[in-house]
This record gives structure tokens, sequence and C-alpha cells, in this order.
């Protein structure tokens, strides 16, 4: 019989800070789980981004980076270049990959760099107050939309994966999610299929993991699982979308 044991990234005793009811606790602990099983936790590099990411520098232990806002895959393009032995991962959450560091991702992926992305798609500026992100929902409020985002004023919500899988470089392009225990374990076989793409040298991906945020959406953990079921998923429809 197999025994379940705590990823060996995870810090014991160390303060899980996320919001009760978050996501980002679920993925963090897939990926350790995912490192563990590869035999990659003293050889991964970790480059974070700015915001509740970077909360996982409370809890994971791991060779990991700060980024400048929305920098993480051009710091991960540097770290991968100087160590292309390395396993790097770059952790986004949809404001810093999808708004201000928008050309990093796009040209990184663009270049077929030979890193992967974990991008957490919750639909908002989490850390800094709940302000419309790339990805916020038409309708969806938000503390910089009060009446919800307008398509007319703000545009349409960014779909990631299918804006990379016009691009002919990168190699593996998945969107799962966390919402249920069979998406969940969907999350984690993508997460494995990309950082395997990346030890093969095969080159860029990107697994976008669709996620929640209970406090800026006003909302129950319960809820937030709901309403990812009724309406996010409909609008990010979940799947891979390209595996060279």
């Amino acid at each position: 019989m197999k025994e379940y044991r705590r990823p060996s990234t995870m810090i014991p005793g160390a303060p899980n800070s996320f919001c009760p009811g978050c996501m980002h606790s679920m993925i963090s602990k897939l990926i350790g789980e995912v490192l563990d099983e590869m035999g990659q936790v003293d050889n991964a590099i970790e480059m974070m981004g700015i915001g509740c990411c970077g909360i996982r520098q409370n809890f994971v232990n791991l060779d990991q980076m700060f980024c400048a806002h929305g920098r993480a895959c051009a710091s991960a393009t540097g770290a991968k270049r100087s160590r292309p032995d390395k396993l790097v991962f770059t952790y986004q959450g949809d404001g810093d990959l999808a708004a201000i560091g928008l050309a990093e991702t796009m040209s990184a992926a663009n270049r077929g760099e030979n890193f992967t992305v974990i991008f957490v798609n919750n639909s908002t500026y989490g850390m800094t107050g709940g302000q419309m992100a790339p990805t916020t929902l038409v309708g969806m409020k938000a503390t910089t939309a009060p009446y919800g985002r307008s398509a007319e004023e703000h545009g349409y919500p960014m779909h990631m994966v299918e804006l990379l899988n016009q691009l002919e470089a990168p190699a593996y392009l998945a969107r799962v999610a966390c919402n249920s225990p069979a998406n969940i374990r969907k999350a984690k076989a993508a997460i494995k299929k990309a950082f395997t793409y990346q030890m093969e040298g095969k080159g860029f991906s990107m697994v976008e993991i669709m996620s929640n945020c209970p406090t800026n959406w006003g909302m129950s953990p319960s809820e937030t699982l709901k309403f990812m079921e009724e309406k996010t998923l409909k609008e990010f429809p979940l799947g891979e979308v390209r595996a060279k």
C-alpha cells in the first residue's frame, strides 16, 4: 500500500499565508508532488511573480527568485540559458503574466525558450485589492470596475493559451483547473507533462491553472466553486491545446 507523504518542498510547520479556500495552496502542493516524483527538487529553480504568487516563499523550500513585476519569463530565460541542465519554471498570476508581463510572456513563447510557465488565473489582482485583471469576466465586478467589466469600455477577457497557440514555437499548452478532485488530478498530470517536456528539451510549455479568489470575489470558498463551474470554465474551456 502506498503511503502519502507531505511533499519535501513543503516546510513542516511553516504558516500557510494564503486566504482560506484559495487554490494557490493546492497548486503549490501539486508542484511539490511532481518535483518529488520526478526527482527534481534539488534541480529546480522557480521564478516567482509579484503578488500572491510570492507568498509561496513562506512555506516552500526551493531555489527561488523574486522577479520584477511581469519579468518572470525574462528572468527564466536568463536562468535557463545560463544553466540548461536545471528545471526552470515561473509561477505567475494573471496580472503579472498577462498585463505588465504580456510582452515578456509572448516573446519567450515565440522564441521557444525551454522553460515552463505555471500560470494561475483567478481573474483578479489578488494581493493588491481586487482590481480588474486581463482575465476578469465580462460583468464581473472589481474594485476598478464596480459595475462589472464592460466589453465596450474595458474589452474582453484575454485567453492566454489560445493566444500563445497562434505562435509556432511553443511545445506544450494546456488549461486545467483545481475546482474538483478529478480536475486536480488532471492539473497534476499537466504540470508533470510540462516539466517532462522541458527536461526532454522540447521547448516552451505553459500550464494555465484556473483558480479562485474568495476574498476579492466576495464569496465563500464553496460559492467560488459553483461560480467557476457555471461561469469561469465556460469562458475558459479546459484541455490540452497543444502537445507536440
